[in-house]
């Protein structure tokens, strides 16, 4: 009888075999048996394969990555239904186009400033820089990408842009005004000290570079009345020079208390306060954006005016990692299937998610594209959609622009007066909160044209 040899070797015993994700296909511990596969995840297998009737192999990454996509395709669905990209500016408001701010300079008060194409090319309009930390007016500047650009680069633009790298069409409803750019800020807040300072530099600069509006994006240091704080007895002072001064009210309408600071509270000035369109023509879809509200602590109306706050196009700031990822995306979502996984590899640590993502089936890797557009507000490449009355602000100084085109003689509060009339109430939101209602471009410049005499 042959011997029976017993061994303690089990290395020939088959090795258990670790279960693999049925959307992704990768193999890893983190799996959930759910129940029956929902359908928009069933659309995502590969082909022939079909999920078990009663439980599924879905990994944790999986269902975390599909999620996301359902929360961004979710909360975006309102307001992409009607078209699939963010309407400009001029067509949500209807502006007419045969007025642009020619021969009008705004200034901008902000906290720095990019030289962008869509205010240099093909003609450079921008007639003035100055920054009120450096004796010197150094331009050089402006070609620094650093934290402080990005804001003033995104006021100016939004009001006086002419969609040099869209074509024209993210372009400004004042594309062919002149800009002078005054750096009043570093980064975070902005102190009235600061405001005034450039204030004063814009009064005694307005004659040499034809300056007739002033845009401040920025909030002073608290509540105060206008008739002891110094920086809106500026404010008056530069109104009766003949400089009319925009200002956004501020963003604290969603909080307890949303009082408006100077210099928006002065009442020499315009306070412009946040529309939400729902990036749409329909005007019975308006909304408010999260404004700050009056009456301000001397029971003044502020906003007078709003325009839109939200879904608002402006320029991403060149050579940055947010123009690198805003340029994969963009990429990615303008390839074919068969590319993507190349493209992510030639953009290797632009953007950690796709590295990781990048073995994933085509189907997944655009799941992760939407979330990638959605999550960072991206419209292409160069733009991309922001809100607050910052942007709300410049886009009545750039309709003012328009209106002083038409008619040259205008005075501050004769602009002010025009913009009043011709604004458009929105339905069932309370007075203190819109003013006076929506900015009219059209009807604002048809106005100016009618007290000038001229049609």
């Amino acid at each position: 009888m042959p011997e029976t040899i017993l061994s303690d070797d089990l290395t020939q015993l088959p090795e258990p075999v670790a279960p693999s994700c049925q959307v992704c296909g990768r193999v890893n511990d983190l799996l959930v048996h759910a129940g029956p596969v929902p359908g928009e995840i069933t659309a995502l297998l590969p082909p022939g394969v079909e999920p078990a009737a009663e439980t599924s192999q879905i990994c944790t990454n999986c269902v975390e990555l599909f999620s996301r996509a359902k929360t961004q395709i979710d909360s975006h669905r309102l307001i992409f239904e009607q078209t699939d990209h963010v309407l400009p500016t001029p067509l949500r408001l209807d502006a007419d186009d045969r007025f642009t701010g020619r021969g009008v300079t705004i200034a901008f008060l902000d906290s720095g400033f990019y030289a962008h194409d869509d205010l240099i090319k093909p003609a450079n309009r921008i007639v003035a820089y100055k920054s009120i930390f450096d004796a010197e007016d150094d331009r050089t500047s402006l070609e620094t990408t650093d934290v402080a650009s990005w804001h003033g680069m995104m006021t100016s633009v939004v009001a006086a842009g002419n969609g040099f790298l869209s074509g024209g069409f993210y372009r400004g409803i004042a594309p062919e005004a002149k800009v002078a750019l005054v750096k009043v800020g570093r980064s975070g807040h902005i102190p009235d000290e600061h405001i005034a300072l450039g204030l004063e530099w814009v009064l005694a600069n307005k004659e040499k570079y034809e300056i007739r509006i002033v845009n401040i994006s920025a909030g002073g240091d608290f509540e105060q009345s206008y008739l002891v704080s110094p920086l809106c007895r500026l404010v008056e002072r530069a109104t009766r020079a003949g400089l009319l001064v925009v200002c956004a009210v501020g963003n604290a309408g969603g909080a307890p208390g949303h009082p408006v600071l100077p210099p928006a509270n002065s009442p020499a000035a315009i306070a412009v306060g946040g529309l939400d369109d729902q990036n749409s023509l329909d005007r019975a879809r308006r909304g408010m954006y999260r404004s700050s509200y009056g009456p301000t602590i001397d029971g003044l109306q502020k906003p007078e005016i709003i325009a839109p706050g939200i879904w608002v196009a402006a320029p991403i700031l060149p050579a940055t990692p947010t123009a690198d990822e805003a340029q994969l995306c963009s990429e990615l979502n303008a390839a074919a299937d068969a590319d993507l996984r190349a493209i992510i590899e030639s953009h290797a640590g632009v953007d950690r998610d796709f590295d990781e993502a990048r073995s994933l089936p085509a189907p997944l890797l655009r799941q992760l594209i939407t979330i990638k557009l959605r999550e960072g507000n991206v419209i292409s490449q160069h733009y991309k959609y922001v809100d607050g009355t910052s942007f709300a602000s410049p886009i009545v100084a750039s309709i003012a622009a328009c209106m002083l085109e038409a008619n040259p003689a205008l005075t501050p509060i004769e602009v002010k007066r025009i913009l009043i009339d011709t604004a458009e109430r929105v339905p069932d939101v309370a007075v203190e909160r819109q003013g006076w209602g929506v900015v009219a471009p059209r009807k604002a410049v048809e106005q100016a044209l009618v007290v000038s005499g001229r049609r």
